[in-house]
């Protein structure tokens, strides 16, 4: 790894996924695309390798880490996949969900991937990219959002060059991310109960109701920080964000959503689904701007609208 302008970015094809493979055995970091964001991936039994992550990002260290794994299988040799969390696993993966288990004794993991605590977050994800870089690989991959921490995440290979440039060894380009936003996640308690640790393109009432037919025991995060995304203030374009806003003053670059436009727009129909896959596209823009001050038109909060307005009042804070 050299200096300024030091990450090659290249296809995610064979030849691509082939070298990142080695790079990620030999303890470097890539970023990789997910269905969700891009993420910055390290070998996640590596001391050394997880430290390097922290490092690029300057994430603060009691932030745990998504462990990535290609299937309910291999997450078993890390975490107890008890009750709820093998259905759940089976149902589920490969897709934008990740479960936070009790971790297994001999998981094998860098201490820094749990941050101390006694679970792990896991997740098997969908996106064809890093489903054959994790089938090329026979260790787990820990991987965050490829971004510089608390900053807006990265869904184009160029938003993770403009935050991580020279400081990482590889960037897997695959175009957008489909989802747009992180993954559920979501802690399976001892008592049964779910809690949502983060919202995301999953929705836990609705699954609950398939999978039990049932209602969801309503349960949320504790105090302390168990899983990403849990922060107060992330997401960041780095200016004041004012929400829920019908104009723009003439200071704001305004992001606009259905009938409220804007210089940038999640989605101009009010599809949901469009605006969470937009949402860090339109901030990384509005971040750019010569405009000193960010306004967000408001969002229903409702289905993946939750996920959308958690990150929002998050970059806000």
């Amino acid at each position: 790894m050299g200096g300024k302008n030091a990450t090659e970015t290249v296809p995610a094809d064979a030849e691509g996924i082939a070298r990142a493979a080695r790079i990620l055995a030999d303890g470097g970091l890539v970023a990789v695309p997910t269905e969700t964001v891009y993420g910055l991936a390290a070998r996640a039994d590596s001391d050394e390798a997880v430290a390097r992550i922290y490092e690029a990002k300057g994430r603060p260290s009691f932030n745990p880490l998504i462990v990535h794994v290609r299937d309910a299988a291999q997450a078993a040799r890390y975490a107890w996949l008890e009750r709820d969390a093998d259905r759940l696993a089976q149902s589920v993966w490969p897709g934008p969900l990740t479960l936070v288990l009790p971790r297994r004794e001999d998981a094998g993991l860098a201490a820094a991937v749990t941050a101390g605590l006694p679970t792990v977050a896991l997740r098997a994800p969908a996106h064809p990219a890093m489903r054959a870089l994790l089938a090329a690989c026979d260790f787990p991959l820990a991987a965050p959002s490829a971004n510089r921490s608390g900053f807006i995440s990265p869904t184009r290979a160029e938003h993770v060059s403009a935050s991580l440039d020279g400081r990482i060894d590889l960037i897997l380009d695959a175009g957008a991310c489909t989802e747009g936003v992180e993954s559920t996640i979501l802690a399976i308690r001892e008592n049964g109960r779910w809690d949502e640790l983060r919202p995301g393109p999953v929705d836990l009432d609705a699954l609950h109701r398939r999978l039990f037919d049932a209602p969801r025991e309503r349960g949320g995060a504790g105090g302390a920080i168990e899983a990403p995304g849990q922060l107060a203030s992330h997401y960041a374009p780095g200016k004041p964000v004012r929400l829920d806003a019908a104009v723009a003053e003439a200071d704001e670059f305004m992001i606009g959503f259905g009938d409220v436009a804007g210089h940038c727009t999640l989605s101009p129909s009010g599809d949901l689904a469009e605006a969470a896959a937009r949402l860090y596209a339109c901030l990384h823009e509005a971040a750019r701007s010569h405009l000193p001050r960010v306004a967000v038109a408001a969002v229903p909060e409702e289905g993946v609208g939750a996920a959308i307005n958690d990150r929002l009042r998050r970059a806000a804070a």
